[in-house]
């Protein structure tokens, strides 16, 4: 306790935390050894000073070593973002995780229990016959049986249930926003993360890479999505062979045409459930080129497709196939099991 109060009081000072310091902190937060007031005083003045690289570095490693771990026995690829932009969408990476599941990389995909919308990837899963609270041993079979399988935070962090409410209260976003999508329990190496904001694009991409990953993009839609966007560039910093590069990708250059920015938008899980069922099950339209065009960029960082272009064929395959509709209805019956 009196080491948290010495933590809190150099974050006071506009100071910032070492690795370890900020992995010592965020351990007390989360084993119920910090007050709110602690925990609320932390979070706030690190988020008015700014969090730096080696701070998230150390909370999501902290936040990783008390989750539940997914043990996969193939190498999946993660989708994940922060969830916290003011846009409500279909659901993009949901639909992009069945294209790539049906080219046959396996899926890992992190995802928020609820969102403020009503449509987290968790409802609308659940309209379409998933069974979405499962238990590690299970995911990682939907895993390895379905080629793909999707983990909640709520469900595999129970130390996030000793900051929710404090989170809730503060009203602003804080660095558990940018660790969560960090912190997948199948502890992917190869994965794509959204960010709500283009300033953490470059400095999460090097906070993967501090925590061992191996193929990373973090990407920023320049219309606010936390997701690559058909309304115009998308602003990535790349992680490959242990380099940190950043650049734009268009629609354009995975040969797809831009959108409106109210051409996906939504909030309705029974709708976005259908819309969802239907271009698995071939329906053209922009739900579909956002979600290949997400998926293909999935398929680079996996190593499948060595461009954008590429992955966006591979997808089209996969859904005009019928692959990534029979990997839904796989999922349906291995989570059911």
């Amino acid at each position: 306790m009196e080491e948290l109060r010495s933590i809190i009081g150099k974050v006071a000072t506009g100071a910032t935390l070492t690795r370890e310091e900020t992995t010592s902190a965020f351990d007390s937060m989360m084993s119920g050894h910090a007050t709110p007031s602690q925990i609320g005083g932390l979070l706030m003045g690190m988020r008015v000073r700014g969090e730096t690289v080696e701070e998230v570095t150390g909370a999501a490693s902290a936040m990783r070593n008390r989750m539940p771990r997914v043990e996969a026995a193939c190498d999946p690829v993660g989708i994940a973002g922060t969830s916290d932009t003011p846009i409500y969408s279909v659901n993009v990476s949901t639909c992009a995780s069945f294209i790539v599941a049906g080219v046959g990389i396996p899926v890992a995909k992190h995802a928020n229990r609820a969102a403020s919308s009503g449509s987290s990837a968790a409802d609308v899963l659940a309209r379409l016959g998933v069974k979405v609270d499962l238990k590690p041993e299970a995911i990682a079979r939907c895993v390895q049986e379905a080629n793909i399988g999707f983990m909640f935070a709520s469900a595999h962090y129970p130390a996030m249930q000793r900051v929710g409410q404090i989170r809730t209260a503060l009203g602003t976003h804080t660095i558990f926003n940018l660790i969560e999508p960090l912190s997948n329990p199948a502890r992917v190496k190869r994965q794509i993360v959204g960010v709500f904001s283009p300033e953490w694009v470059q400095p999460l991409a090097y906070v993967l890479k501090n925590l061992g990953a191996e193929s990373v993009w973090v990407v920023h839609g320049s219309d606010g999505l936390d997701e690559i966007t058909l309304t115009g560039p998308t602003f990535v910093a790349a992680l490959e062979a242990g380099i940190v590069r950043t650049f734009e990708v268009t629609p354009e250059e995975a040969g797809l045409p831009r959108c409106r920015n109210d051409a996906l938008e939504s909030s309705d899980a029974e709708a976005n459930a259908v819309a969802l069922q239907n271009v698995l099950d071939g329906e053209p339209g922009r739900f579909r080129d956002a979600a290949l065009l997400n998926a293909a960029a999935a398929l680079v960082v996996a190593g499948r497709a060595s461009t954008l272009q590429e992955g966006v064929a591979l997808g089209q395959e996969s859904l005009d196939g019928g692959a990534a509709a029979a990997r839904l209805k796989r999922l349906i019956a291995v989570s059911n099991a």
